[in-house]
């Protein structure tokens, strides 16, 4: 008889945005957010026993106790994480973001692993070569020192939520000058767990802040980028700050051959990580492996709605694992209209938001000029004026749609273009702003309900 392959899940919670991941071999199995059940914004805990969850192998994304050393150390109590007795492994924080983008990348020669996020144990930036399967931490930079708490306490001065809105902070920096010196915030031992107070950069408009903090980021995320270079020609990246793609757009590929970013970097993404570092195997990337809805969906029926009122909403196939929406929990719009204030209404967020569009992969370069990805990772000048998603600085955050791609997304944009000439959708998230994404049938059936938007 032929022996199973274990099957290992990696989780991640206690602190924000907890989530849970199961491998077999080179296969995933099924990831998913908490928020996605519970329906709570960025929900820390599990809601459920680890050792619920069938697998041979339970793994737990950070170690605990070396985390608790550094918030002891800095007066702040100590975290207490249900569940710890029942993991067989504890790896740590940031090995598990590099461990997410390594086995995940489409190369696995001459790799080097960036991680940058606000805080693991007590890494906030590190530098990973991989060889053989071997991680080494060639380089690291600790708490207080932090670009992701930086932009954290940024946006908390300009008067949005730390740990949820730094998505936001990126896009109101294309509306303001980088006029506010910022250097000084980036010394060891500046500590912006505590926040800047109302007197610092007092008489500064908020969007001159957020340009100067995402400039003075760049910076800070440039000097590492082009350390890591001396050991690889190779790059993967993982930890919040990998979702700037401002920045992501102007650094990465100036300084590596290939750049893989994981498309799901932050903490929830480390789950999986941590279950791969234990497999130490590589595996075909997909985002779509969460919940799974198995609806008929026409796509006639979808772009025939979409021409008539301008926007649908699209809850079908396995959800995607992660911030992005792809094409399978999506709110899409008929880009010939300007339905940006329309949409951003029906979001109930700042008119000021973006979109993003998602088209068809080879028209993307008659249509912008930069690089595009499929998942939304970088930003690109635009080549049209199909304003409802073209930002105020004139670029976009590209969606690809491959051809190979499982979503749905692909053939509603194959109708959409056949029977308008145009290859774009506007695509962003199937929620309201301060929600999680639309998960199930049931949830989406109660968004059509209550926001008078047709899902299919």
């Amino acid at each position: 008889m032929e022996k199973r392959e274990q099957i290992v899940a990696g989780f991640s919670h206690g602190f924000h945005n907890a989530a849970w991941a199961k491998v077999q071999g080179d296969r995933i199995l099924f990831a998913q957010e908490t928020e996605r059940v519970s329906r709570k914004k960025f929900d820390a805990e599990l809601g459920f026993i680890p050792l619920t969850i069938d697998a041979d192998v339970h793994v737990f994304y950070e170690n605990i106790y070396k985390k608790n050393d550094r918030r002891i150390s800095f007066s702040q109590p100590p975290a207490q994480t249900k569940y710890l007795h029942q993991y067989s492994y504890m790896r740590k924080h940031h090995e598990s973001h590099a461990a997410s983008a390594y086995y995940t990348a489409p190369f696995s020669e001459d790799v080097v692993c960036v991680v940058i996020d606000a805080i693991g144990e007590w890494n906030t930036c590190s530098i990973w070569q991989v060889k053989d399967k071997n991680f080494k931490k060639v380089y690291e930079k600790n708490y207080p020192y932090s670009i992701g708490l930086f932009y954290s306490a940024i946006t908390k001065r300009i008067g949005l939520k730390p740990n949820e809105d730094e998505y936001i902070t990126m896009g109101m920096a294309a509306y303001g000058e980088k006029c506010v010196d910022m250097l000084w915030c980036f010394n060891d031992w500046a500590n912006w767990h505590k926040g800047f107070s109302l007197q610092d950069f007092k008489g500064h408009h908020p969007y001159d802040i957020a340009a100067s903090a995402q400039a003075h980021a760049e910076l800070e995320i440039e000097k590492l980028v082009g350390l890591a270079a001396n050991w690889g020609t190779n790059l993967c990246y993982a930890g919040g700050v990998a979702l700037n793609c401002v920045a992501n757009s102007k650094i990465l590929h100036h300084y590596f051959d290939n750049v893989w970013i994981y498309p799901n970097p932050g903490d929830a993404g480390s789950s999986l990580g941590a279950a791969l570092r234990y497999t130490k195997k590589h595996i075909k990337y997909s985002p779509y492996i969460g919940t799974d809805i198995q609806q008929h969906i026409n796509p006639k029926i979808v772009v025939t709605q979409l021409l008539k009122n301008k926007v649908v909403g699209v809850a079908n196939g396995k959800a995607e694992f992660g911030p992005r929406a792809l094409g399978n929990r999506s709110l899409l719009g008929d880009v010939r209209h300007n339905i940006k204030r329309g949409v951003n209404r029906i979001k109930k967020r700042q008119q000021f938001r973006p979109f993003a569009p998602a088209i068809l992969s080879e028209f993307a370069d008659e249509y912008f000029e930069g690089i595009t990805n499929p998942y939304m990772q970088y930003v690109a000048k635009a080549k049209h004026d199909y304003s409802s998603v073209v930002h105020v600085d004139g670029t976009s955050r590209v969606q690809t749609v491959e051809p190979d791609c499982p979503s749905v997304l692909r053939r509603i944009l194959e109708e959409y273009y056949e029977r308008t000439g145009i290859p774009m959708l506007l695509n962003t998230s199937l929620n309201i702003k301060g929600q999680p994404i639309v998960d199930t049938w049931k949830d989406a059936v109660e968004f059509e309900k209550k926001y008078g938007v047709p899902v299919f």
